[in-house]
Parts: structure tokens; C-alpha cells; sequence
């Protein structure tokens, strides 16, 4: 295992991290919680000591089975992250009933990394008017928490102003080299590192997406100059960042443990060839082909009077055929759109076609014609 340093902490960190978010399940969807052990226990036994939760994984379940895999010693051999959920925030008094009950759920007396989870215009607009940045002050001081961190799910602008608000210690952004300008990107990426904050990478592998093999790549990987799974291409790409300090997985088999730790063992800063960097310049090339609706993202359209989420219907149909991926994409369409975090569903058949997002497309895309298409494929 290689390990890397936040700049704010004085310790050594795995640049694999154990994500709680896809633990192995049993056909009634509940954690697999003998396998799972099995899984956190071998990582952290073969050098992983970064393990990442938060409080809705798994239905809530997530983090009281981390609780119990942490036992018998584990607990003292990793950091342990979580995530205060920023959309159930309304008043001050949330925040330290939201910590307790994680501290008491994780079986701990103190979070080393500690989370404002999923961060948006909205959730942070929420969250800075119920003192967030007081209350971490304050749980830092009780010694509750040791290093404040956020994750993000927005534009660059607001990420760059979450970045200058606080004295956070790290940054967990989605990165991959399909997504080096979705979201805060690679500018975010280098703008938080000149200011001393760490970065943790999630969804480096896209939520399984760039690990399996895809027919558009096939050829190009077969005859790269070296020999790479998909798995090990995507992982050392991020981990080639040397602003990055863990790449954060959520492995979901025991397989997926054991290559993820043999892909971190070579997963050096710098250490890609111009002819490796190439390679998957080539596979980006061609994934980026298959792109159905050209849509960029800029978010003129919105917001839609009925509430249509017109860049994500988007963005999972594109999901959909890049990778091959019907099933996946569908299942998050069907959960990221559906209102989970108290808004209203943001489905494509939601939409009146009343036309007012199509006089604001500076692409001019038939937006109403796309919507019906997102709408038919992954159906009501």
C-alpha cells in the first residue's frame, strides 16, 4: 500500500480508501454483514486506513455495520470519515443531534474526519444559515470531531466559494477522466490544493462504469503499449494527480478488494507515461462518441416550473449508452430524481412541454423531443 498526507494532517493516509456506500447485500437488500467484515477487515489488515461512511448508506444501516466491523482493534488502525446530512439541517439545534446519534451508531467517542455531506447552492445555503461552521468549531473544541471536510455536488463557482469560507482540511469531489470538467473538476481540484485543502476522489471507476470492459475500448486497451485492466487504467489515472491523497472506493465483493489494493501499490504521482496518458486519452475519445444528447450542462434551462431535472435526465441516458450501462444508469435515474431529499420527482415524464426551456438553450437542442426520449427508454 502507498500512502500520501493532507497538508492539514500529519499523518500518513492510504491512498485506497474502504467507501461504505456498495457493501455486498443479501436478496433482501440488508448489508451482507459477514462478507462485508470479511471485506473492511482484509483492506485495513493489507494496509487501507481510510474508511468513509455517512449517514443514509444502506438506509441508515451503513454506519452502525461499520460500528460493529470496526471492533476488536480495527477501530484504532484507520480514520474513520462520516457525513452530516446537510438536507435534513433546518436549525442549529440538528447539527449536534445529527453527531451524537453517528457517534453513538459508529460505536466511537470522536469522527476523524467529519463531512458536510453532498453540498449544493441549496444545502449550503441551509447549512451556513444554521452555523454550520460554528458547530464545527465548537464539536473540534469537545473534541468530537478532528479535521472538518465537505463533499460536493455542484458548479465550480460555488465550490470556490465553499473552498475561501472555511479552514477545511480536505475536499471529496467526484473525479475520473471522464469527469475532468463535471462538477468542481480539475480546476477545483488544483484551486483547492493552492489553498492547502486535501482531496479525496470519489467515483474515480464512475460507479463501476469505467471498470468493465466496453466494446467502443476494447481494441484500444488491447493493444495498449501496457497491459492494464480497466480497473487499474481508471484507479491510476486519479491516483497520477498528486493533488489527490486517497481515491475513495465502494467495493461491493471481495474481488474488487484485493485488485483495488494491487492497483494501489503502483499508484505513484507522475508515475503515467506520455504513451499510457494516450491510452486513455484514446478511451476518452471514443466513450465520449457515444454521447446520444449533447447536452453540456450549463443549466440555462433550469429551473424547470415542474421541477424537471433536464442536465441529469440527460446526463443517466448519456450514462446509458457510453457504457452499456441500460440497468445502472436507470437505477440512478430512478433514485436521484425521485424527490429523496425533500424535493419533488425531476423525472423526464414530468415534463408539460410548455417549451420555456427551449428558448433558453444557448445549444438550441429540441429539449422537449430529448425529455420524451429519457422518458420512454427508462419509462415512468
Amino acid at each position: 500500500m502507498l500512502y500520501r498526507r493532507f497538508p492539514k494532517v500529519h499523518q500518513d493516509i492510504s491512498i485506497l480508501g474502504f467507501g461504505c456506500m456498495r457493501l455486498p447485500v443479501l436478496e433482501n437488500q440488508q448489508i451482507n454483514e459477514p462478507l462485508a467484515t470479511e471485506m473492511a477487515r482484509y483492506a485495513i489488515d493489507h494496509g487501507v486506513n481510510y474508511v468513509d461512511t455517512a449517514y443514509p448508506y444502506h438506509n441508515g444501516e451503513s454506519e452502525p455495520f461499520v460500528g460493529r466491523a470496526l471492533a476488536d482493534g480495527y477501530r484504532e488502525k484507520v480514520m474513520l470519515a462520516t457525513k452530516l446530512p446537510s438536507w435534513l439541517i433546518t436549525k442549529p439545534g440538528d447539527m449536534d443531534k445529527y453527531l451524537n446519534e453517528q457517534l453513538a451508531r459508529l460505536a466511537t467517542d470522536h469522527i476523524d474526519f467529519y463531512l458536510v455531506h453532498g453540498l449544493n447552492a441549496a444545502t449550503w445555503k441551509a447549512t451556513s444559515e444554521a452555523g454550520v461552521l460554528d458547530f464545527l468549531d465548537d464539536a473540534i473544541d469537545d473534541g468530537r470531531i478532528r479535521y472538518p471536510c465537505f463533499s460536493f455536488h455542484a458548479a465550480l463557482p460555488l465550490f470556490k466559494e465553499i473552498v475561501d469560507a472555511y479552514d477545511w482540511t480536505f475536499a471529496q469531489i467526484q473525479y475520473n477522466f471522464m469527469d475532468e470538467q463535471y462538477q468542481a473538476g480539475t480546476e477545483g481540484l488544483q484551486y483547492a490544493a493552492k489553498k492547502g485543502i486535501g482531496i479525496v476522489v470519489m467515483e474515480p471507476l464512475r460507479g463501476g462504469l469505467l471498470a468493465k470492459e466496453i466494446p467502443a475500448t476494447k481494441d484500444i486497451l488491447a493493444h495498449a503499449p501496457v497491459q492494464r485492466t480497466p480497473v487499474e487504467w481508471g484507479l491510476r489515472w486519479v491516483w497520477n494527480h498528486p493533488e489527490v491523497t486517497v481515491a475513495l472506493s465502494g467495493m461491493s465483493a471481495m474481488e474488487q478488494v484485493v485488485e483495488n489494493i494491487a492497483c494501489a501499490e503502483q499508484g505513484k504521482a507522475g508515475s503515467l507515461s506520455k504513451d499510457d496518458l494516450a491510452v486513455i486519452a484514446n478511451v476518452k475519445k471514443a466513450l465520449a462518441e457515444r454521447v446520444k444528447i449533447p447536452c453540456t450542462g450549463c443549466r440555462y434551462c433550469t429551473p424547470c416550473e415542474n421541477g424537471v431535472g433536464i442536465p441529469e435526465c440527460f446526463e443517466f441516458y448519456n450514462q446509458a449508452h457510453i457504457y452499456d450501462a441500460k440497468e445502472h444508469a436507470g437505477g440512478i435515474y430512478g433514485w436521484a430524481l425521485s424527490g429523496i431529499f425533500g424535493g419533488i420527482p425531476a423525472y423526464a415524464s414530468c415534463c408539460t412541454e410548455c417549451g420555456a426551456c427551449e428558448e433558453k438553450c444557448p445549444q438550441g437542442l429540441p429539449i422537449r423531443k430529448h425529455l420524451k426520449e429519457v422518458a420512454e427508454f427508462f419509462g415512468k
